[in-house]
């Protein structure tokens, strides 16, 4: 692996076409897109605070990453070392954070507040019961929170709502990832996370009724929420991204044990909100086209 793929698989950088799907639709529901300038820079944000913090995470990770096998993270497979994922990790959070604020202050709090959770995220938060966890489910609802406060100064109602449907699945997500990661991390950090104190079933029935809380938000709003109410497009689509994430739900609860099904629901999870993202950009595109 050369030091660019290297450098592209620390810092997931797939994962930044997501935060600017994200980013977007934040920006569109709460106001339009911007100016092209304030548009380009809206993007940066998002793309190297993202970096700098799947950087870091590896970066203070690197045990835990070795004790659960994960040789896809570069540092723990020898492909990068420590201080240059260290710098990596530096480098990403400057440029973001300094985009930011050449847009007005809210992107610029947005952006700096992150970047340091992102950091005592990976230093010390993923070990306290439920605070990580909580942390990478609000990061990924910022971007539509960041979109939105880059053309309004008020939140707006729709952003609340998906907000919460993103925060509720990314905790379920999240608990999924403890339960399939517990033995490691034991070993490793001795993590007393929340499926060390009430096992991996309960766990996972914690995650489903998140999950079901989720759905019902999503239905709530094509009955009462414009550009989402009576959008046939969105009902057809968001019925897709349940389906995905209650088959992933109930699938984890009756094979919490299974190595393997808890692989192929990781994947089908992130598929399910990746297309969630899509929906919440295109639905209100084809409202205003109508």
């Amino acid at each position: 692996m050369n030091k660019i793929a290297a450098i592209a698989r620390l810092t997931r950088i797939e994962h930044s076409a997501m935060l600017i799907i994200a980013v977007l639709a934040g920006e569109l529901i709460s106001g339009g897109i911007p100016q092209l300038q304030t548009l380009a820079l809206s993007m940066i944000t998002p793309i190297f605070v993202s970096m700098g913090s799947f950087a870091i995470n590896d970066y203070f990770d690197v045990e835990a990453d070795i004790a659960n096998r994960r040789m896809n993270r570069p540092i723990a497979a020898g492909h990068i070392k420590m201080k240059e994922a260290l710098a990596v990790a530096i480098a990403s959070f400057v440029i973001g954070v300094a985009a930011s604020a050449f847009i007005n202050v809210y992107a610029s709090a947005i952006a700096l507040i992150f970047a340091a959770l992102a950091v005592l995220y990976s230093y010390r938060m993923k070990e306290m019961l439920l605070v990580g966890n909580v942390y990478i489910a609000l990061s990924m609802v910022i971007p539509f929170i960041y979109g939105n406060f880059v053309v309004a100064s008020s939140i707006n109602y729709n952003i609340i709502l998906i907000s919460i449907i993103i925060f509720l699945a990314g905790l379920a997500r999240e608990i999924h990832g403890m339960v399939r990661d517990y033995e490691g991390d034991k070993k490793a950090r001795n993590v007393r996370n929340l499926v060390f104190h009430v096992g991996e079933r309960k766990s996972s029935a914690f995650a489903l009724t998140l999950y079901c809380e989720a759905i019902a938000i999503s239905i709530f709003m094509f009955f009462f929420m414009k550009p989402f109410a009576g959008n046939i497009f969105y009902l057809g689509a968001i019925t897709i991204v349940d389906a995905m994430l209650l088959y992933v739900a109930i699938g984890s609860l009756r094979n919490g044990s299974s190595r393997r099904f808890s692989d192929m629901s990781r994947n089908i999870s992130l598929g399910a909100m990746a297309l969630a993202l899509v929906v919440y950009l295109i639905s209100p595109l084809l409202h205003l086209a109508l």
